[in-house]
């Protein structure tokens, strides 16, 4: 019975981090440094279980964007549908964060692929590579 009620904990925990985390993306290894961070007991397997489960039930969306990238999870939210808002990513090439872009001009773009070249364009898998805005006010780079 006490396992019960220690992963119910875990649960609940990993939920508080989520809700923290406002509809930002993050990795496993994000939530488990958090959590060690706050001297709180919690095992990757038991994290990549419950995301995995979230995932399922459609309140966590998880993104893939390569294979040399750890995958990102995105809390949606307990009443969230199955389907997000399409939108892009744009990935920082410095720091790795991983940025929503919803864009009327670039689905306008998805659009004109489709019905110019049959071309059906997935904008959640879609990534721009670059250098976000914090990397380049760091280097002296921002104009």
């Amino acid at each position: 019975m006490a396992r019960t009620a220690y992963r119910t904990k875990q649960k609940e925990l990993l939920l508080s981090y989520l809700k923290e985390t406002g509809g930002q993306h993050f990795t496993v290894e994000d939530v488990c440094a958090h959590f060690a961070k706050e001297d709180e007991t919690i095992g990757v397997a038991t994290v990549y279980r419950y995301l995995d489960k979230m995932v399922g039930e459609g309140s966590v969306a998880k993104y893939v964007i390569d294979e040399h990238s750890a995958a990102c999870f995105e809390y949606r939210g307990e009443s969230a549908c199955m389907e997000a808002a399409p939108h892009f990513h744009l990935k920082c090439e410095k720091c790795g964060t991983l940025i929503h872009l919803q864009c009327d001009e670039l689905s306008a773009v998805q659009t004109k692929l489709f019905e110019d070249h049959g071309f059906e364009l997935n904008p959640m898998r879609t990534v721009f590579y670059g250098v976000c805005a914090d990397c380049r006010k760091k280097t002296g780079t921002e104009e």
